[in-house]
């Protein structure tokens, strides 16, 4: 753990607060867009197949993809299993 510099802290604006924490966000987007894709060409399928198989639009998967959205609730929770075991998950879909 690191030390916490006073100065600095005391010196931090709402508006430096506000920058981290949309850099934060922006990095988790990018970092769920990945265990998309990774997931996604795991299975072998191309995006409209991915989407069909988890009955999602192919525009979520492509705002996951992109990092523009990303899966919340259920999803996230379904991306999670799809992670560690894909063809179970799949199979217990349909």
């Amino acid at each position: 753990m690191g030390r916490i510099d006073p100065e600095r802290l005391d010196a931090t604006t709402e508006a430096d607060l506000a920058r981290q924490a949309t850099a934060d966000e922006a990095e988790a987007r990018q970092e769920v867009a990945k265990l998309v894709l990774r997931v996604r060409k795991r299975l072998g399928l191309k995006q409209a197949e991915f989407a069909a198989r988890i009955e999602l639009l192919l525009e979520t998967i492509r705002n996951w993809e992109q990092g523009r959205r990303y899966p919340t609730g259920a999803a996230k929770s379904l991306l999670k299993v799809l992670k560690k075991a894909p063809e179970l998950a799949l199979a217990a879909l349909h």
